[in-house]
């Protein structure tokens, strides 16, 4: 019999565990570890007498399925990566692009910031719905079990940004709001630029699924080599946009018909990237802009049509 941990055998010998231990030792329910075997993600257990036994084979399988969830693959794609390592086409290579990925996109370190610290750079006092937006937007994330209340900041640099913009005198709610503004835009902007990406350079290596070894270890390469491209691209047609609206704001402001000016002074409005997704697919990049305005000014005229009709309609009541 297998005994409640690993069996009664060498310290030479390969553990073994009954269903219950395989799932204590790897987190999993054994609900999970016999659905994974009933779609072929797990290995079946080795028939002894009337148990199953399962060995480290099943505990690192099950640590590796784990570990790929967390990275967001689906159980689908999971089986194909396990099955191609299985086949011998090896998944080292797999894993060695996902933790690229997966790794940090920035030299930036976290930090930590105590509550008292926090309160001091935003005014000394203290605003419960604040640090909850901030932590809402992951600007903190909560310490757990520490005799003093602290945080952890992602992104000391964003963190400095609010500091700076609150000392100027911007409240609070107007820079989170701004955040959540900006968010926005940006991922549409990352989002675009990988789909870009993948198009003209990565397309060869989604071929296959998985990729091989080799195509695997180079898609990791370029990934190394491309990464700081997006960042570097970001900041140069931010620093141009930034020169551009600067001047065009401080003449506003410093001519004598600033009044007539301002009537006339395009203005940016954010849209979510989902929606600017579903205008793409529907007229293609280069009409986004020319439907939304047209789309816009429809909308616009039928409400003043509609307006029209409804005060002509109160009127000829009135009349009657």
């Amino acid at each position: 019999m297998v005994g409640a941990g690993l069996s009664e055998q060498s310290a030479s010998a390969q553990p073994e565990y009954r269903i219950e231990d395989l799932a204590h030792h790897s987190g999993a329910t054994v609900r999970t570890i016999r659905a994974y075997q009933d779609r072929g993600l797990l290995p079946r257990p080795e028939r002894r007498g009337r148990s199953n036994v399962y060995g480290d084979t099943h505990l690192a399988r099950l640590r590796q399925i784990a570990d790929l969830l967390d990275r967001g693959y689906t159980l689908a794609s999971i089986k194909e990566l396990l099955e191609a390592w299985d086949a011998g086409r090896g998944l080292g290579g797999v894993l060695g692009l996902v933790a690229e990925v997966d790794g940090p996109w920035t030299d930036e370190e976290a930090d930590r910031i105590s509550r008292a610290e926090l309160d001091a750079r935003f005014g000394g006092t203290p605003d419960e719905d604040a640090v909850r937006e901030a932590i809402e937007l992951g600007v903190l994330e909560r310490i757990p079990d520490r005799d003093t209340e602290e945080y952890l900041v992602p992104s000391p640099q964003e963190l400095a940004v609010a500091a700076e913009l609150y000392a100027a005198g911007v409240p609070l709610s107007a820079i989170t709001g701004h955040l959540r503004e900006l968010r926005g835009q940006v991922e549409h902007i990352a989002a675009r630029f990988l789909e870009f990406t993948a198009e003209h350079v990565f397309a060869r290596y989604l071929e296959h699924r998985p990729p091989t070894e080799a195509e695997a270890a180079e898609a990791t390469t370029l990934v190394r080599r491309l990464r700081p491209l997006a960042q570097q691209t970001v900041d140069a047609e931010l620093a141009r946009a930034m020169r551009i609206f600067a001047n065009r704001h401080l003449q506003y402001h410093l001519s004598p018909d600033a009044a007539v000016l301002g009537e006339r002074e395009p203005r940016s409005v954010p849209l979510p990237p989902e929606t600017i997704r579903a205008v793409e697919r529907l007229v293609g990049q280069e009409n986004v802009a020319a439907f939304v305005t047209a789309a816009a000014e429809r909308e616009v005229q039928t409400r003043t049509l509609d307006t029209l009709a409804s005060n002509t309609a109160h009127d000829d009541q009135v009349g009657q």
